[in-house]
Formats: structure tokens, C-alpha cells, sequence
């Protein structure tokens, strides 16, 4: 993100790459989903968001490399359709706050519907130190994505209730000896 900007600040006008973000209800704005995560509208927005990126990542990514991928390519995914289809038409959509409030909702998600003992001390620790963000999803601030706030924490927290019930599966295979057919190799 940092190397973008830096692009993006040294081809100034005449490349503002900002302008492939999320464009809702147009079909270049499509383009904008898997970009907009990666672009920023200046190094104050890039900075606001490098350190809870960092450290929301650091707790997905505790959770295994597999999962903290697969989360967040569905918190761009989900979060960034929803944008494109229910957000502000006029506006363009950047930055990784989505990503960041799509975390938060997963690790918080994980800790209510999971409830071990690591999981909810993560959900607590995610939420004492970052809970004041979510008022970031309402439309309260001029030039703030309040809909990347919204539809990347609802992202976030869609993706927990899914993954919970895969590993919920598991261990209730686990403990009864029964394999899925899926995990068999049968097919």
C-alpha cells in the first residue's frame, strides 16, 4: 500500500491511480473492489490505517496463513460487491478501512460464537482497543466510505459465522470418529 501511494504520489495528476477505486452501480467500478483496499486519497489516510491493518492482521493472520487470505479476500469480495451495489454513486471508495472494520468483526464474531478461551480473549482485546471504531460506520464524517465501514464489518462478521461452522463440524467429527465426505478424499 505504502510502495502504491508513493506511485501514486509521484505521478501526480497524471496518473491518480485513486481514481480505480469503487465507483458504485458502474461496471468500471467493478475493477474498483479488488483495487480500492490498496489505494488511499493521501499519506494521512494511508497512515490511519497502516496501524490497525497491521495489527487486526496480526490477530487473523494468529488464527493461520490460510484463514487470514481467505478472510480477507472475502472482506474485499463481499464487502466491496456490497459497496458497489448499495453505495453513494457519486463517490469513489478507497482505502483498506473496510478490510480493517471487516477484521474487527470477525475476531469479535469468533469470540461470541466460538467461545474458547483464546478466541475471546482475542474478542476482547480487539474490542478494548478498537471498539470506538465502530461509529466509523455511520454516515457522520464528509468524505469518509461509512458504506467500506459498514458492509466490511458485516463481511467480517458473515465470514466468522461461516468459518465457525466449518470448525464447529470438524470437532463434532473429531470427537465421534466420523469423517465428511469432503475431507475423505471421496468423492
Amino acid at each position: 500500500m505504502w510502495g502504491i501511494e508513493l506511485l501514486d504520489w509521484a505521478g501526480g495528476r497524471w496518473l491518480e491511480l485513486d481514481q480505480f477505486g469503487i465507483v458504485s452501480r458502474r461496471w468500471s467500478g467493478l475493477l474498483g473492489i479488488p483495487l480500492a483496499p490498496f489505494l488511499h486519497t493521501g499519506w494521512s489516510h494511508l497512515a490511519a490505517n497502516s496501524l490497525p491493518f497491521a495489527i487486526l492482521g496480526l490477530f487473523v493472520i494468529g488464527r493461520g496463513e490460510r484463514t487470514f487470505w481467505a478472510v480477507s479476500a472475502g472482506i474485499i469480495v463481499l464487502g466491496g460487491f456490497a459497496v458497489w451495489l448499495l453505495g453513494r454513486g457519486q463517490a469513489v471508495h478507497v482505502g483498506v478501512s473496510g478490510v480493517i472494520f471487516g477484521y474487527f468483526g470477525y475476531l469479535v464474531a469468533l469470540g461470541v460464537i466460538e467461545r474458547s478461551v483464546a478466541s475471546i480473549l482475542r474478542a476482547l482485546l480487539v474490542g478494548l482497543f478498537y471498539g470506538s471504531i465502530i461509529w466509523g460506520v455511520l454516515p457522520n464524517q464528509r468524505g469518509v466510505s461509512w458504506e467500506g465501514h459498514l458492509f466490511g464489518l458485516l463481511a467480517g462478521l458473515a465470514l466468522a459465522c461461516l468459518s465457525s461452522r466449518r470448525v464447529t463440524a470438524r470437532r463434532r467429527n473429531a470427537t465421534t470418529g466420523v469423517v465428511p465426505p469432503d475431507e475423505s478424499g471421496i468423492r
